[in-house]
């Protein structure tokens, strides 16, 4: 009825409000990679045309990039994450606390390890880089 409609309509753009983006990087950080990409896919659909739908679509291919390596295939990862890059680059520096600058250097030097032929299975095993976490508050 006209009450859900509503409370859709309310302040949906709220910077980092929703607790679907925050979900989106506890399981990319835990590298489940399709839960991620799932619970964005969400709020993804529910904003598609608002400012921020290329954002949350550019993480959704990143992490679908990630669903690809973990499957072995460094083809379609290349192809998503250049998408990927594609779409997340003009939210840089910074967009919703995340550090997008340094997201799109990491990317950049994940896909230069993959074009190079390095196992999709060495770069899911180095643990260390594959958190993104979200900044404590926006620097505007």
């Amino acid at each position: 009825g006209w009450r859900m409609e509503e409370s859709q309509n309310r302040a949906p753009t709220e910077l980092g409000a929703d607790e679907r983006y925050k979900a989106f990087f506890e399981r990319f950080n835990q590298q489940a990679f399709f839960e991620a990409h799932e619970v964005l896919e969400q709020l993804w659909l529910e904003q598609r045309q608002d400012a921020q739908a290329g954002f949350y679509k550019g993480l959704i291919q990143l992490a679908g990039a990630f669903v690809h390596l973990q499957k072995s295939r460094p083809g379609p990862a290349i192809a998503l994450l250049g998408r990927s890059r594609d779409l997340l680059q003009a939210y840089a520096p910074v967009n919703q606390r995340l550090d997008v600058r340094a997201l799109l250097h990491w990317m950049d030097a994940l896909l230069a390890q993959l074009r190079a032929g390095a196992p999709p299975k060495t770069i899911l095993e180095t643990k260390a880089p594959l958190r993104i976490e979200l900044m404590k508050s926006e620097s505007r």
